[in-house]
């Protein structure tokens, strides 16, 4: 069962999460993921929206995604329900997941990676190399390690 129901209007676009992915960014970073004027609901909407890719997973052994926006959908050709029940470890096929658990464990050490390129693999098995990736830890109010989350705007159909 996903830990949240997929955004809209009735959920606030899960704004809360949103904070965090956006907080944890710019204390690591110093980068918006999107207009720091807006309010928590209207910049979750614009996350949600983005015609860039977002997305989390949590802090499990097995770490299970726990948010996508739209963009991250529709690359990834699933449903919401789908991709927040997929251990993250599946979005790279087989022979590519141990680059992608030195990365993640890079991220963990670090706080933050950017321009990560990589092969992922959507679920009819379409694959696309990301590039310029940012990969972020996050973190909440009191420090505690909440998951991973990524970004990027580069791909490429291979």
């Amino acid at each position: 069962m996903p830990e949240f129901p997929e955004p809209d209007e009735s959920n606030g676009f899960l704004s809360d999460h949103v904070r965090l992915l956006r907080s944890s960014l710019h204390k690591l970073t110093g980068v918006n993921l999107v207009d720091p004027a807006l309010g928590d609901i209207a910049a979750a909407q614009a996350v949600f929206d983005a015609p860039f890719v977002v997305m989390s997973h949590d802090t499990a052994a097995d770490p299970v995604f726990n948010y996508a926006n739209k963009a991250a959908l529709g690359l990834f050709e699933m449903t919401w329900g789908q991709f927040t029940s997929l251990p993250s470890r599946y979005s790279a096929e087989a022979p590519n997941r141990e680059e992608r658990a030195r990365l993640l464990a890079e991220v963990t050490a670090h706080g933050c990676i950017r321009n990560y390129a990589g092969i992922r693999v959507s679920s009819s098995g379409r694959r696309f190399r990301i590039d310029q990736a940012m990969v972020w830890n996050l973190i909440d109010e009191d420090n505690n390690p909440r998951g991973q989350a990524a970004t990027f705007s580069h791909w490429k159909y291979l």
